[in-house]
């Protein structure tokens, strides 16, 4: 195992996707001569040459339909937003085209893209530049959403992505490319869809994604200084919505904290908590308690900005509150 960051891990995935597969091309603003805004595609230029790394112009919608008209021609793009804010942009290519031709056209055509997106806060980019929409894109189906908070997640889900015939959203938390862990060196996939229990524990289920989890682990390891043993749940996937390891561990708990640092109103914390409530509520001691942002535009002061994200002190009281 190669002790690595997550932004390796992405970049370990492309290269070797493109390495395996010639009808792989990244295109996106920037990430060829100057690397990719978070430097994830640096070097790819001169390995692949400007016909597989291609920069784009300043057009999210052209770089959404460019990528969506190359998918069905046969190529597998990977198109780079610079940022998820700038994806609405291209909302119309991503849930009006790539995540409907399939269905629309009668399976005769497919969209094998990938959109690779950095999102959330956390870095004082401002209001316009740190939404988490993430709920947005995973409510529409056709398109795969997934965002994973580990470098081993990152490199297999990534792969997993390429592979997929289906058109799919990676979101990644653009505060989680310094975070290290274990990455195998060989080949692997992570599946879309399937959810992973990333700390067990029998006294409350912590459910999360993406820098959430990161807080999740960060709290669950305070509380268990205390005796409080938190199972964490790490989703992976938005869509294919995986419960299965949420309602196992629902079932052997009997409590739940979600935690997103999307808002909490319409969030994906109120999905995880209305199945909770339709597939688990025989095994319900308490209310779910969900944990998201303050429902306020990001301010730019760090301070400000820190007060309205998620932290584990949020999910520690939000645990103790139901126990």
């Amino acid at each position: 195992m190669a002790l690595i960051t997550m932004r390796q891990a992405i970049t370990d995935a492309l290269r070797e996707e493109m390495q395996r597969d010639d009808k792989v091309f990244i295109m996106g603003q920037e990430v060829g001569v100057w690397g990719g805004t978070y430097a994830v595609t640096r070097g790819f230029y001169d390995e692949f040459g400007e016909k597989r790394v291609r920069d784009t112009p300043i057009s999210e919608m052209a770089i959404g339909g460019v990528a969506v008209g190359a998918a069905m021609g046969g190529l597998r793009p990977v198109a780079e937003f610079m940022t998820i804010n700038f994806a609405f942009l291209a909302l119309d290519a991503i849930v009006n085209h790539a995540a409907k031709i399939h269905y629309m056209f009668g399976e005769q055509m497919r969209v094998p893209v990938v959109y690779r997106a950095p999102g959330g806060g956390g870095r004082q980019l401002g209001a316009t530049h740190s939404h988490t929409p993430d709920v947005i894109f995973a409510h529409f189906p056709g398109l795969k959403v997934v965002s994973p908070a580990t470098p081993y997640d990152a490199k297999g889900l990534m792969k997993a992505a390429i592979r997929t015939d289906d058109p799919v959203l990676f979101i990644e938390h653009h505060t989680l490319y310094q975070i290290r862990g274990e990455v195998p060196e060989g080949d692997y996939v992570v599946p879309i869809g399937v959810s992973d229990v990333k700390r067990p524990g029998d006294a409350v289920t912590i459910v999360a994604y993406a820098q959430g989890l990161q807080v999740a682990l960060e709290a669950a390891k305070q509380l268990a200084q205390e005796g409080i043993e938190a199972e964490v749940v790490d989703l992976r996937s938005l869509r294919p919505l995986d419960m299965g390891p949420v309602l196992e561990s629902f079932r052997k708990t009997f409590k739940a904290v979600i935690v997103e640092e999307g808002y909490r109103t319409f969030g994906i914390g109120a999905e995880i908590a209305a199945r909770l409530q339709e597939e688990g509520f025989d095994y319900m001691d308490a209310p779910v308690k969900r944990v998201a942002q303050l429902e306020a535009p990001l301010p730019y002061s760090r301070e400000l900005e820190q007060s309205a994200l998620i932290n584990a002190d949020r999910v520690i009281a939000a645990v103790k509150e139901i126990l």
